[in-house]
């Protein structure tokens, strides 16, 4: 593997700006999660779980709310993943 095929595995799919205003949602208690995470957490994880993230940032703030407070069960593993690394940020 070449340096910039490595590069590209460890790049950022969103820049640190655009990936805050992503999560800068309805809800004050979304923001207190998902900026905890993208601070904690996110600059470490693989591109694809950074990917999945950005996939997750795609669901309505309501069932944002019921995954991470346990409410309702994604049905995606990707996701259901990345639901699980949020809420172990929000106690790191």
């Amino acid at each position: 593997m070449s340096n910039t095929d490595e590069a590209a595995l460890t790049a950022p799919i969103f820049s640190d700006g655009r990936l805050r205003w992503a999560c800068r949602r309805g809800m004050l208690e979304l923001d207190l999660l998902l900026d905890r995470f993208v601070d904690v957490a996110h600059p470490h994880l693989p591109v694809q779980v950074q990917a999945d993230f950005q996939r997750l940032l795609e669901e309505t703030d309501q069932d944002l709310i019921g995954y991470l407070m346990g409410n309702a069960v994604c049905e995606d593993a990707d996701l259901a993943y990345v639901i699980e690394a949020i809420r172990r940020a929000a106690v790191a």
